[in-house]
């Protein structure tokens, strides 16, 4: 800690963040969650926990004249058996919306997966301390958006000046589900998911329940979906169900049309968009489960690999999945038009594929997160897009 500055000490509050639909107060200090309590309760999959409590889209923001901040936190960091180390998570620092600083924290637990038996292990570890120095004095609204990648118990902010929670800028509130891809997997920085850049672009605050792995028409996320204030809706659909091989076709038109019930009891009229699946080779024709292909990359790092039969007509492809969702959102317009639906590979599809191939064969990289978002944004938040209409 610098001694020339006097230190303001702000404990973390609900009113200090954005993104977050609940908090919980943990012996460090508070963790943000993007499930609520009761719909943790109804699963017990340790995949979907570590999903929803990595804090993807989650920010403190505040309005303050301070030069200098600091943010303690204790992270929880990823490792897979017989992979390279992940980069570490990036804070990024936003001043009056724009990308002043990135920061990561060495410090943390480390929990360790063994992708082929989903056995983990955990490490303790100790919390870290971020700085950011030399913003811009006077007035000015901060953000500092945790990453998408790790879990974040947040500690203590301090800063050299008050700060106070920032003001409502009166955008529309966007919620959004879907898989590991919305929840920025591969990213470079929580800004950099392509979720983020659209909400960026696209004027509207974000709330992602982007949930890596876990985008499986569960029950409880619907009605978290119903239950949280939101402006637009959007929900990507269908890839985790194909990954998991979670469903066979007689149970996923169903499934569906529960989800979107559930949903509009509690947002009968709000624009809501059903997106299809991105392109995705290696599951666009063959069922899963997926599972990692250890001969799949010459560098050592995680490749994915479908194991389904392909001759299996009860089986779902992501193919499959696109007719169905087309088929079903056309039904449901007529009573519904405020319901809408837009095929993934307009965001990102065959020559996409072909310019920026998915590095894992699973997930798109940096570039490709920044090519969706900017589509996305186009085609639904411009004027005349298709959830402004």
């Amino acid at each position: 800690m610098n001694a020339n500055h006097q230190w303001t000490t702000t404990p973390i509050t609900a009113d200090l963040l954005r993104g977050a639909l609940e908090l919980e107060r943990t012996a460090h200090g508070v963790l943000p969650h993007r499930l609520p309590a009761w719909a943790r309760a109804q699963c017990s999959d340790g995949w979907l926990a570590m999903a929803e409590s990595q804090p993807s889209g989650v920010r403190l923001a505040f309005r303050t004249r301070a030069t200098a901040v600091e943010l303690d936190s204790l992270p929880t960091k990823r490792a897979y058996v017989g992979a390279p180390p992940r980069p570490d998570g990036v804070y990024d620092l936003l001043v009056d919306g724009r990308l002043a600083g990135q920061a990561s924290l060495r410090e943390g637990n480390r929990l360790t997966v063994d992708m082929a038996t989903g056995a983990t292990v955990i490490r303790p570890g100790p919390a870290g301390t971020l700085r950011f120095s030399g913003l811009p004095d006077g007035p000015k609204d901060v953000e500092i958006w945790l990453p998408q990648n790790e879990t974040a118990e947040l500690i203590v902010l301090r800063t050299d000046a008050p700060v106070e929670p920032a003001p409502d800028r009166g955008r529309k509130v966007w919620l959004h589900h879907g898989s590991s891809i919305s929840h920025g997997s591969d990213a470079a920085s929580p800004t950099g998911t392509w979720p983020a850049l659209a909400a960026s672009l696209g004027g509207v605050e974000l709330i992602n329940l982007g949930l890596s792995g876990s985008a499986l028409l569960d029950p409880f996320t619907a009605r978290a979906l119903r239950d949280t204030p939101a402006d637009l809706i959007s929900l990507k659909i269908g890839i985790n169900l194909v990954n998991a091989d979670l469903m066979r076709l007689r149970a996923f038109a169903p499934a569906v049309h529960g989800f979107l019930d559930t949903i509009r009891e509690g947002h009968p009229t709000t624009p809501l968009l059903v997106v299809s699946p991105l392109l995705c080779p290696i599951q666009e024709d063959t069922p899963g489960p997926i599972e990692v292909d250890s001969g799949g990359s010459a560098d050592g790092k995680l490749s994915f690999r479908a194991t389904g039969d392909p001759a299996d007509p009860t089986r779902l492809t992501l193919t499959v999945i696109r007719q169905e969702l087309a088929r079903i959102t056309a039904a449901r317009a007529a009573d519904d038009p405020n319901l809408h639906h837009l095929d993934g590979r307009e965001l990102y599809g065959e020559a996409d594929s072909a310019e920026l191939p998915l590095p894992d064969r699973l997930h798109p990289d940096a570039a490709a997160h920044r090519r969706i978002g900017e589509r996305f944004a186009a085609l639904a938040f411009a004027d005349g897009g298709i959830l402004t209409r």
